[in-house]
C-alpha cells in the first residue's frame, strides 16, 4: 500500500489507515455518550491482521475511546498477533477525557495522560500525539501551557510528531501558530470536505505551513454506504454517540438516498464500490496524508483496504461533488 508523509515529519503512513474509536465500545464522559456499540475482540484481531497484511501501518487512537479501553485493546491485539507495537505508527490524543483536572489541557493532566497512554499502548513513545480539539479554555487560558508541555514531551522523546485536531476553521487558524503541529485532523468526507477541499481556509493554512491532514469519518459514519432505511432508521444503544444524531433520522436518510443513487449509477452499487469512491475522493485532496475509517470486523477492514488503488479522475471528483451537493 502507498504511504504518504505527515507534513515534513519524516513519518510515513499508509494511505488507508485505521481509526480505533469503535474499539472503545459504549462509553460516557462527564455524563455525555461518546462511544460506539461494543466490539468483539476476536473479530477486531482478525480485522487488524488482515489490514496489516494488506500494508496498513498506522492506527489512530485516543485516551477517551472507552476511557483507555481502545488503547489497551490495540496493544493486546498486536501482542496476540506476535507483533511489536513499535513496528507501527500509533497515534493517540489528549483533550476529551479530563479526569479530575479542571480542564483536560492542564499541563499536569497532559503529562499524566501521556504516561497513561504509553502504558496502555505498551510503548515508550507516541508516534503522533494530538490535541483532540481546539477549545483551550476561556480566552485560550490553557493554550500556551499546553503547547509548551507538548514541546517538552517531544524534547524528552515521549512524542515524535505533534498533531492538532479541531472542528472548525477558526480553531485551526487560531491555535496552530502556537502548537505548530505537523499534521491536522478532523472529519473529511464527500458530504463535508470543508477542511480539505482546495482553496478552503484550512487547505490554504496547510499549504502555507507544510502541514498535512488525517481524515476521520471518511465514510460519514457509514452514511455514504446506503445501508440505512428511512422506513426503519437505525436505533443506537445508550452510550453510543449516534443515539440522538439527526444525521441518522428518517428525514436525513431519505434526503440522502437519491444522491447516493447517482453515485451508484456511475461507480457501482456494492458496498465495496461505495467505500472505494468515498475513500479515494478524500485521498484525492492535495493536503490529505491518509484516511482513517473505523472498523468492527474483518469484512469491514477488507472492504476498507480493498479501496486502495481505485483512484478517481478529475471528472469523477466533479461528479461526486455535483451528485452530493
Amino acid at each position: 500500500m502507498k504511504q504518504r508523509e505527515l507534513g515534513k515529519s519524516g513519518v510515513f503512513v499508509s494511505e488507508i489507515s485505521l481509526g480505533c474509536w469503535t474499539m472503545g465500545g459504549l462509553n460516557w464522559v462527564n455524563g455525555n455518550a461518546n462511544g460506539w456499540a461494543n466490539v468483539d475482540e476476536d473479530e477486531v484481531t482478525a480485522a487488524i491482521k488482515l489490514a496489516i497484511d494488506a500494508g496498513v501501518n498506522h492506527f489512530d487512537n485516543a485516551d477517551v475511546y472507552g476511557n483507555g479501553k481502545a488503547e489497551q485493546m490495540l496493544r493486546r491485539v498486536l501482542n496476540r498477533l506476535g507483533l511489536n507495537t513499535n513496528d507501527f505508527i500509533i497515534a493517540t490524543k489528549i483533550g476529551h477525557f479530563p479526569g479530575t483536572a479542571a480542564h483536560a489541557y492542564e499541563p499536569a493532566h497532559i503529562r499524566h495522560q501521556c504516561e497513561q497512554s504509553l502504558i496502555n499502548l505498551g510503548r515508550e513513545y507516541i508516534d503522533v500525539y494530538y490535541f483532540h480539539h481546539g477549545s483551550f479554555g476561556e480566552s485560550d487560558m490553557y493554550l500556551d501551557g499546553a503547547a509548551e508541555t507538548m514541546d517538552r514531551l517531544v524534547e524528552e522523546g515521549k512524542v515524535r510528531v505533534k498533531g492538532q485536531s479541531a472542528y472548525s476553521a477558526d480553531d485551526f487558524e487560531r491555535v496552530t501558530p502556537r502548537v505548530r503541529p505537523a499534521v491536522l485532523q478532523s472529519w473529511a468526507h464527500a458530504l463535508d470536505d470543508q477542511f480539505v477541499r482546495p482553496g478552503s481556509r484550512v487547505s490554504k493554512l496547510m499549504a502555507d505551513t507544510e502541514m498535512s491532514f488525517v481524515a476521520f469519518s471518511p465514510l460519514a459514519q457509514a452514511r455514504l454506504l446506503d445501508k440505512f432505511d428511512p422506513a426503519n432508521p437505525p436505533a443506537f444503544e445508550p452510550g453510543d454517540h449516534r443515539q440522538n444524531s439527526q444525521a441518522f433520522s428518517a428525514e436525513a436518510i431519505s434526503e440522502l438516498k437519491p444522491k447516493l443513487e447517482k453515485l451508484k449509477s456511475r461507480f457501482g452499487a456494492t458496498t465495496e464500490d461505495l467505500v472505494a469512491v468515498a475513500l479515494n475522493y478524500i485521498l484525492a485532496m492535495p493536503s490529505v496524508a491518509c484516511v482513517i475509517p473505523g472498523f468492527r470486523n474483518e469484512r469491514q477492514a477488507r472492504i476498507n483496504v480493498g479501496a486502495q488503488g481505485r483512484e478517481l479522475t478529475p471528472e469523477d471528483i466533479a461528479y461526486v461533488q455535483e451528485a452530493l451537493a
